[in-house]
């Protein structure tokens, strides 16, 4: 029996996005059907390069196509394209994902670091915006400290660039070890400057480092950009999750979809195989539960994870195979997943 077109399009319309619930040929994700005697080629493009579910995906349309009478073999490749925001006013960027967490100290700043860093071994066009004003930590991060931003002719502002990603930082800016006494109106000027007055280009994610607190910063961010999201990190104890929901509170207050919560400082893997829960157990799974957000990630403490900082190489580049390293590659991939719902969920109705 001669395969048809019709019949791999009518078996893949079978097969669903798991994270978008809608099918792979409604949502336009077929983008080349292919038929050669009893072989069928077919293209399915991704929307984020970094999709947590393509495996299961792969698996899915393999399987729908195997129904189809006369199919003997399939050749399947995946491409990936964000998909912009409908709501984004950041010309260029397709999304601007907000990093936050309510206090210091829980490890925002390395959290940000190798989400962005992950997002691009995945092959996303990324930038990072270290909008921690008073406490600026990813110039260190990323091995650019005493390297200064430079503007062009129009006087924008050209972003540094290490491990891929693309990063502007006020540590970039003023000497090394300068204390910054901005108040409020100078902090919104400065970063509608490094927000709007940067030489981005194309980008499928900006990911925004956040200050602790719920203060200027977060506000202004709010009122420049429309953001597709806010991560929320935190570690498992009592005070850190009281900050952490405060931080929930303004970004729904302000309007800025909540992605999900990413735990970090989980626990401590012993030699033996087991777990010390140093900062307590489940936390922020609860604390997810409660809210109703997805847990993105539990991410364990590793000598690793600090060296890695202190280095300038995110542990996702430094040390593929460290433990913190896996866990902070599926938490972002969970939350470009996050990003590609809420892309959807905020299309205009037809």
């Amino acid at each position: 029996m001669a395969i048809t077109e019709r019949a791999v399009m009518e078996a893949l319309a079978t097969v669903q996005d798991p994270e978008l619930h809608e099918d792979l040929v409604t949502l336009g994700m077929v983008e080349k059907v292919e038929i050669e005697g009893d072989r069928v080629a077919v293209t399915v493009q991704l929307t984020t390069p970094a999709c947590p579910m393509k495996a299961q995906i792969e698996g899915d349309v393999r399987a729908a196509l195997a129904r189809v009478p006369g199919v003997e073999g399939v050749d399947l490749t995946f491409g990936a394209q964000v998909r912009p925001s409908p709501t984004g006013n950041l010309p260029g960027v397709k999304h601007v994902v907000a990093v936050g967490s309510g206090k210091g100290g829980v490890g925002k700043s390395t959290i940000a670091a190798n989400l962005a860093a992950s997002l691009a071994l995945d092959g996303a066009d990324v930038g990072l915006l270290d909008a921690d004003i008073y406490g600026p930590s990813q110039a260190k991060m990323y091995a650019v400290e005493g390297r200064r931003l430079m503007a062009d002719d129009e006087k924008r502002i050209l972003p540094l660039k290490s491990h891929g990603v693309k990063i502007v930082s006020v540590a970039n800016l003023v000497e090394d070890g300068q204390a910054l006494t901005w108040r409020g109106p100078i902090l919104h000027g400065t970063l509608t400057q490094l927000l709007q007055q940067t030489v981005w280009g194309d980008l499928d994610y900006l990911i925004v480092d956040l200050p602790p607190g719920t203060g200027d910063v977060q506000l202004s961010l709010a009122q420049l950009v429309t953001l597709s999201g806010m991560v929320l990190v935190t570690t498992p104890q009592d005070v850190a999750l009281l900050d952490v929901r405060r931080a929930a509170t303004m970004a729904r207050k302000t309007h800025v979809p909540l992605l999900g919560v990413i735990e970090n400082m989980s626990y401590y893997a012993l030699p033996d195989g087991t777990k010390d829960f140093l900062f307590g157990e489940g936390g922020a799974r609860t604390f997810a539960e409660a809210e109703g957000l997805p847990l993105l990630g539990e991410i364990p403490i590793t000598r690793a994870l600090r060296e890695s900082g202190d280095a300038g190489v995110p542990l996702v580049v430094a040390d593929p195979e460290n433990a913190s390293a896996g866990a902070l590659r599926v938490a972002a991939r969970r939350m470009a997943g996050q990003v590609s719902i809420q892309a959807l969920n905020t299309l205009p109705v037809v």
